[in-house]
């Protein structure tokens, strides 16, 4: 049974898939599945080319929010793992996976949700199921539907039938896109079995594996389909009140999560290779010197979602260089953590610290009780990140080698807002709490020797 016909099927999927509103859905997984009898024209509107004639390697989806993406990932998780013999190519106790990698473990948990309903609640599928745990479904015919979260070091290891990558242009570790490393991490286990590379996704920036195959791909002929399309587009049962209202709140932003357009107004802020060239090798942390001046910045947090930050710097010449940086993640007690890092201070002989502009006047009551000063930064978080740019640049300052950083850094993003002004911050599903503080460590230390002047920095497109 092909894909289609397990759709409109009223035994298979037939009750949710086989109406009007899936015709479009219908015609472009037909379509990749090199199906004969492919809406041509519904096909085109979607991909920009002909139907192929035979199935392909690779589907890139660029659909937008609500569009049926999650479902239609569960769809063909399904279809893969019931659907298609792999036992030929197994190995004696071997299992096929179809592998569902969602951006974090709610998405992943959301996705396995619409798959128990697809098996599970079908009197005829589910009497496949041999084994259920929470993330994974083993089958009879030695298939498993496993679920798992973006990570390079979870996915290595399986002989995969099918991979599924859940709006991966989302894709974020502690601030860092990966998706290229999952990637090459995946392959390798769909090589045994020529198994299918899917990627369903709405568009973010244009950057990362989702825009760099729309890109190349989109409208071309060949075993790699990429597809793009609208959410109404996909699902016409969506109230159009929802999508007009969102376009009138931020035009932008709408383009991207229902209109399936990449953003032009969001950049990467610096490469890895700037970091690298900054960061130091050997120690993580140097110890405290009589003969050198230190200074600090720190990133309040309350505990419960951001972690708390610490960066301690000094000056050599025209260098900046980051001799501590650490991060407590939550949850944790906020008294606690600033006595930990009130004794850490005295250890530098500091007995003042800048920090971020957080919940009114607490963090300077708490560290006043432990003799520390606080002073509020004078510049928001995209200023001191368009102050540091430039440092980074030009490798005058120093940093510590600790992934966290390097990834908080180049996970990044300046973006333009209405009125023109750059907007520095971290991308949906990041961090920066950690290389918050370190930049407002080396900025204000970097000031203090007079290294940044007073003068607007600009970005250049």
């Amino acid at each position: 049974m092909n894909i289609v016909e397990a759709m409109q099927d009223p035994a298979i999927f037939g009750e949710q898939f086989a109406g009007e509103t899936w015709r479009n859905w219908r015609a472009l997984l037909g379509g990749f599945y090199g199906l004969p009898d492919t809406d041509p024209d519904a096909f085109q509107s979607l991909t920009q080319r002909n139907p192929p004639i035979s199935e392909c390697d690779e589907l890139w989806l660029v659909i937008g929010r609500r569009g049926g993406k999650s479902i239609c990932a569960a769809l063909l998780a399904v279809y893969e793992a019931v659907f298609n013999n792999h036992k030929e190519k197994l190995s004696a106790g071997e299992v096929a996976s179809v592998m569902v990698i969602a951006s974090d473990r709610k998405q992943a948990r959301s996705v396995m949700r619409y798959i128990r309903g697809l098996l599970l609640d079908n009197p005829m599928l589910s009497r496949l199921v041999v084994q259920e745990k929470e993330e994974s479904i083993l089958l009879a015919n030695r298939c498993a539907i496993e679920i798992m979260t973006a990570s390079h070091r979870g996915t290595r290891g399986y002989s995969a039938c099918c991979v599924i990558c859940d709006e991966i242009a989302f894709w974020y570790s502690d601030g860092a896109n990966p998706d290229s490393e999952i990637l090459n991490a995946i392959r390798p286990s769909l090589a045994t079995l020529g198994g299918k590379l899917i990627a369903l996704s709405s568009p973010y920036a244009r950057r990362g594996a989702l825009w760099r195959n729309y890109h190349r791909y989109f409208g071309k002929d060949g075993r790699i389909l990429v597809a793009q399309a609208p959410s109404l587009l996909m699902n016409p049962s969506l109230p159009e009140d929802v999508v007009t209202q969102a376009y009138e709140d931020d035009p932008l932003s709408a383009a991207a999560e229902y209109g399936a357009q990449f953003r032009s107004d969001v950049e990467g802020y610096c490469t890895l290779e700037v970091v690298e060239r900054c960061t130091r090798s050997g120690m993580l942390e140097i110890p405290p010197s009589n003969s050198v001046r230190y200074s600090a910045f720190v990133d309040p947090s309350g505990g419960v979602s951001d972690a708390f930050t610490l960066a301690i710097t000094h000056n050599d010449h025209d260098l900046t260089v980051v001799d501590v940086a650490r991060a407590i993640k939550p949850p944790f007690n906020p008294s606690q953590v600033v006595a930990e890092y009130a004794q850490l201070l005295k250890q530098y002989r500091i007995h003042k610290v800048c920090g971020d502009n957080y919940a009114g006047e607490w963090p300077k009551e708490a560290f006043q009780k432990h003799g520390i000063s606080y002073e509020r930064s004078t510049k928001n978080r995209s200023e001191i990140y368009i102050d540091l740019l430039p440092l980074l640049n030009s490798e005058r300052a120093e940093l510590p080698p600790i992934p966290q950083l390097s990834n908080e850094l180049i996970g990044l993003e300046r973006r333009t807002s209405r009125s023109g002004r750059d907007i520095i911050d971290h991308a949906p599903g990041g961090h920066d709490d950690l290389c918050n503080a370190v930049a407002g460590a080396v900025v204000f230390s970097a000031q203090a020797r007079k290294e940044i002047p007073n003068i607007k920095f600009t970005f250049s497109y």
